[in-house]
């Protein structure tokens, strides 16, 4: 085997996901080339990645429709020459994909979503948490025959952390808290006005300084306005960054505060613990962040969750009180006894 196709084509958190997993299997195959291929805007999430492997951002509107990903494995397997197939994916887009390489010999190996274990978490008929993403990612490698390599630590591999221009230097003894307070979905997104209420208590902490993220324009406003009322409150989206960056902060942070969401899984690539607010979605469905500890998890203990294995669905109550009860001294709390371990 001397070169093996990854796919994994979705949100930037399933993304992150794959990387405690995909980095130590190359390094434990330095003989085999990997390609990993996903949308564009995940790409420059592979920071200081291992040599045998290509990461390659598609703009997947170049491949609509069915002959779209038979288009795109062709284009790819003519230029790399692929022996096997890791889908981490399992969608109608890759599954197709992997029909065209298997028509040439490519050998395939796909992930096992369990599916039928999760519809039964979402429909309260179990409570029994399933197998981890991160176990059925390792698992499609396995049933290749590939080395799995050691456990995971942090995407800089114990080397040093590069600097940054954008993040100012570190003081001994203080606490840098990042709070990442937007999430896609509703269902998954901590009250804004809540969150502003951590916000202030946490700013009132002796040496404790705050780095707020987040996404698009609106996000950013929202931010700004945050961030304007405190000396000791930056707001990341304010200054041009990239995901290094964010990385880099999140490496020197000694806590982080977010939903069940990709910055979830960008702060466990640089082993910070992360206190992580949990709605419709919940930790027993297989997504928690690589190493995060259960202890470290806010949530409410309620019949109707999870509802959601993704958080896509609209709460049947209307008022998705399993995110507004939560209170912000539950949080507040969570993020002392971290700083206290």
């Amino acid at each position: 085997m001397k070169t093996v196709l990854i796919t994994r084509f979705s949100a930037l958190g399933d993304v992150a996901m794959t990387i405690p997993i995909i980095y130590p299997v190359c390094k434990a195959n330095p003989k085999v080339n990997f390609v990993f291929v996903t949308r564009k805007a995940s790409e420059g999430m592979f920071v200081n990645k291992p040599s045998n492997l290509i990461v390659l951002g598609i703009e997947l509107n170049n491949y609509k429709g069915l002959r779209g990903p038979m288009k795109l494995a062709q284009n790819l397997n003519h230029r790399y020459h692929f022996d096997a197939m890791a889908d981490l994916h399992d969608v109608i887009r890759t599954k197709i994909m992997a029909l065209q390489l298997e028509f040439h010999g490519v050998t395939v190996s796909i992930i096992d979503k369990g599916r039928k274990e999760k519809k039964k978490l979402t429909s309260g008929k179990s409570k029994q948490p399933v197998i981890s993403t991160h176990a059925r990612y390792k698992g499609v490698f396995s049933k290749l025959g590939l080395k799995t390599g050691e456990e995971f630590t942090s995407i800089f591999d114990h080397g040093e952390v590069p600097k940054s221009s954008i993040i100012p230097p570190k003081v001994k003894g203080d606490r840098w808290i990042a709070i990442a307070p937007f999430a896609k979905l509703k269902s998954k997104m901590y009250p804004l006005e809540q969150m502003k209420l951590v916000i202030n208590e946490l700013s009132r902490w002796e040496k404790c300084y705050i780095f707020l993220m987040g996404g698009g324009d609106e996000d950013r406003e929202a931010l700004d306005q945050i961030m304007l009322k405190y000396s000791n409150v930056m707001s990341l989206p304010h200054i041009k960054h990239t995901f290094a960056d964010e990385i880099s902060l999140l490496a020197q942070c000694n806590v982080m505060v977010t939903m069940d969401s990709a910055n979830m899984h960008l702060a466990s690539l640089v082993g910070l613990p992360v206190v992580s607010v949990w709605g419709a979605t919940h930790p027993a469905c297989g997504f928690l962040g690589w190493h995060q500890a259960l202890r470290d998890t806010v949530q409410l203990d309620l019949e109707c969750r999870p509802c959601s294995v993704y958080g896509k669905k609209k709460c049947r109550f209307g008022d998705y009180h399993c995110m507004r009860d939560i209170s912000p001294e539950l949080i507040i709390d969570k993020v002392k006894t971290v700083l206290e371990r």
